[in-house]
């Protein structure tokens, strides 16, 4: 290997680390960012008696989880393999057992009648995700399309759905607290759950969207 050759392969190193260390950056405000919303949607959802806004809460503390598991991921070794398959499976079970959860929940309050109070709390909160999440998961497809790396793309999808999940969760609240839709709520969860689902099933199978390459 002549001189160019080491140069050009340190500088591809130096630039890959580079990438590598920008994804823990975005790993590191995804989790400051859901330990701070799961908490307060839960909590804001318990005394709400609101399904959608805890299961939008247990979104965010489900997505800290991925977020570990991309950190352990980008940490050591970007070409690893193993921990690549490993990291997209456990991103996977993570969307699977959130919509496990969140269904169970929304059909038992259709079936009580178990009506939600209005939530000024979850609608602020909401509405602050419907802006940053987006923002958020289009720098985490940037970092993966340059680091080749399937579970930063799942990931960066798991935050999109943070958004979706935002604007359903928003439209239940608004629809409960302006009409006095009760039902709105839970129905928001159960829409949430085909959405939840569907991604769990891709990424278990190793898939990623095509918007994400």
């Amino acid at each position: 290997m002549n001189d160019t050759d080491t140069c050009c392969s340190s500088k591809c190193c130096s630039a890959r680390a580079y990438d590598a260390r920008k994804g823990r950056r975005l790993e590191y405000f995804t989790l400051a960012w859901n330990l701070a919303e799961g908490g307060i949607a839960v909590a804001a959802g318990i005394i709400a008696n609101s399904i959608a806004l805890i299961g939008f809460g247990a979104d965010s503390l489900i997505e800290c989880l991925s977020g570990g598991i991309l950190l352990w991921r980008l940490q050591l070794h970007v070409d690893d393999e193993r921990r690549e398959r490993i990291a997209l499976k456990l991103v996977g079970i993570s969307f699977v057992l959130l919509a496990v959860y969140v269904a169970f929940d929304a059909v038992k309050t259709l079936i009580l009648r178990e009506e939600p109070h209005v939530s000024v709390i979850g609608i602020v909160l909401s509405c602050a995700a419907l802006i940053v999440m987006p923002l958020l998961a289009r720098a985490k497809r940037k970092v993966a399309s340059t680091l080749e790396s399937r579970s930063l793309e799942a990931d960066s999808r798991q935050t999109d759905l943070c958004a979706y999940l935002s604007a359903i969760l928003l439209g239940g609240l608004v629809l409960n607290a302006l009409l006095g839709w009760w039902w709105a709520d839970p129905i928001a969860g159960l829409i949430m759950v085909s959405i939840i689902a569907r991604e769990g099933i891709k990424a278990l199978r190793g898939e990623v969207c095509a918007d994400c390459h």
